[in-house]
């Protein structure tokens, strides 16, 4: 288990680097992170299965969208904050018949925990979908799309078009980053689909662990002021600057 930690710990070193510097070789990786170059080509090879490099002679260069990244990936990292952020929303959801979820990882956490017997739940997540088909008397509804095996998840036109026919009672959503009073994704199909299922909901619920603060992403979804609240592990301090624009902030 411990040696899993330490690749993941690296992997997630390797992609900070190819960030900032765009490439690297396999022997300065190796160097950097003291391990053999036989090792960050096995990282290299899995990080390019997951979409977060592209493999050059030598070495990777950086994916422009490398953020888009597995939700397997996504789920294991900050695990303890994922799981604290679900602890304090399930004591802070309203009643609801029917929710909207989508594909992050904070909300597969929550999904797992929450009694959804005899309700409906319109999800974009594979994974999701999957854990809660386990669970008894759950209508489980995914609309059509184009299956993004890197996020395990459906986007695009044809997803969006599709929740048109749907409206729910509450939307649980997370984002990928949190910057200047509004929320942001990575992709522009991510940021289209959130802001559908948005529209098409009637309570929305918008769940971030602490460490989506400080992130960049290029599209914007909402305001923060435009969800009925904000779910966080987050501290005081970083709450009271949320609430500054405009944020009804539960982390407690």
């Amino acid at each position: 288990m411990a040696n899993s930690a330490f690749v993941n710990e690296r992997i997630t070193g390797i992609l900070e680097h190819l960030k900032e510097y765009r490439s690297a070789s396999v022997e300065t990786l190796a160097k950097m992170f003291y391990v053999s170059e036989a090792s960050i080509r096995r990282d290299l090879k899995e990080m390019q299965k997951m979409g977060m490099i592209e493999r050059s002679r030598g070495g990777a260069l950086y994916y422009e969208n490398a953020d888009e990244v597995s939700i397997f990936v996504r789920a294991e990292k900050n695990a303890k904050e994922k799981e604290q952020t679900a602890t304090i929303a399930l004591k802070a959801l309203p009643d609801f018949q029917s929710v909207f979820i989508d594909n992050s990882s904070t909300c597969l956490a929550l999904a797992e925990r929450m009694n959804l017997a005899y309700k409906t739940v319109v999800t974009n997540g594979l994974q999701i979908a999957s854990k809660l088909s386990q669970k008894e008397n759950v209508t489980i509804i995914m609309p059509g799309g184009e299956v993004h095996y890197n996020t395990n998840s459906v986007t695009g036109s044809i997803t969006c078009d599709a929740l048109d026919r749907y409206r729910v009672d509450l939307m649980l959503s997370s984002c990928a980053a949190i910057d200047d009073g509004g929320t942001f994704e990575h992709s522009p199909e991510t940021m289209q689909l959130k802001r559908r299922a948005f529209e098409r909901s009637r309570i929305r619920y918008l769940l971030v662990d602490s460490s989506k603060f400080g992130q960049s992403a290029t599209y914007c979804t909402r305001k923060l002021s435009d969800y009925d609240g904000v779910i966080t592990n987050a501290d005081d301090k970083t709450a009271n600057v949320l609430k500054q624009w405009g944020a009804n902030v539960i982390n407690k």
